[in-house]
């Protein structure tokens, strides 16, 4: 009999292509995922995954380079974000049709943050779509979503990783991916001529989109992204410690940046490999021989 599993995926950038990885780790070992819930591209790879589409979308991703990152940058010049965040959706769209969140082969949840109302946003019906870009508006990155009467924002900010919201049943195991793990010590790859070249046109543009002065200039996106990024990690933490996972599976903090999607491949096998080690590592296998 396969192990079930209640599988909830955390924020955090591109290191959640990671989050494949471990998908394709605990589906090799025998487990079955019965349910999913995720925040911010948690939400993205849970909800994939929940509609059967995770293989299509980790394909699409894994021939990514530096310039397909950047072409997906629809900047923008409202003072609510730097990027629209429609461009990649409307290209997953193209060869991954929305779903409603009901009609999906499993149970998901996805978490956004209602900042009209402070509290959490929780979608268990409705568009993907919809609710994967609420979810990953990154405050100050992405434009904010309008939805109904309020506002919505990152799910990260209230809660990264949604243990809370995830459905379980008494024999399920509870597995969680921490994108906010222990840091690696080994020294990170020097960036290429390509990389290079592509972070100086990212800063070019951003000092253009951003005149200087007050909360207007780069030095203080820099530090509302630094600020939120302790808190978010904070909350992280406190979250595993209240629930008491069966396994947690803990991502390098510092594995990829927040845009570092052309890295796919590389992710998806930390992904794999962490997996590994940490089932190896824990009780799990004793427990559900």
């Amino acid at each position: 009999m396969k192990k079930s599993v209640a599988l909830v995926l955390s924020s955090g950038g591109s290191r959640g292509l990671a989050q494949i990885g471990v998908i394709n780790e605990l589906e090799r070992q025998g487990f079955n995922i019965t349910s999913v819930s995720g925040s911010s591209i948690g939400a993205v790879i849970g909800g994939l995954y929940a509609m059967g589409k995770l293989e299509e979308y980790a394909k699409w991703v894994s021939t990514f380079n530096i310039r397909d990152v950047w072409g997906f940058m629809d900047f923008t010049l409202t003072m609510n974000g730097l990027l629209k965040g429609e461009r990649v959706f409307d290209k997953m769209r193209t060869f991954i049709p929305d779903m409603n969140i009901e009609e999906m082969q499993i149970p998901f949840s996805a978490v956004a943050t209602d900042i009209i109302n402070e509290k959490e946003m929780i979608f268990t019906t409705g568009s993907f779509y919809e609710a994967a870009r609420a979810s990953v508006a990154i405050p100050a990155v992405f434009t904010p979503v309008k939805y109904n009467d309020t506002i919505l924002v990152d799910g990260g900010v209230l809660n990264p990783i949604p243990i809370g919201h995830v459905v379980r049943q008494s024999e399920d195991i509870l597995v969680v991916v921490n994108l906010y793990g222990e840091k690696k010590t080994d020294a990170p790859k020097a960036a290429s001529e390509e990389e290079k070249g592509y972070l100086n046109g990212l800063v070019k543009t951003l000092s253009t989109l951003i005149s200087t002065g007050d909360k207007h200039s780069l030095g203080y996106y820099s530090l509302l992204s630094r600020t939120s990024s302790v808190m978010i990690e904070r909350n992280a933490k406190l979250n595993i410690e209240k629930y008491q996972p069966d396994l947690v599976i803990n991502i390098p903090h510092n594995s990829a940046n927040t845009f570092d999607f052309h890295k796919a491949k590389e992710l998806i096998l930390l992904g794999e490999n962490v997996t590994k080690e940490a089932i190896q590592n824990s009780s799990l296998i004793n427990k559900t021989k």
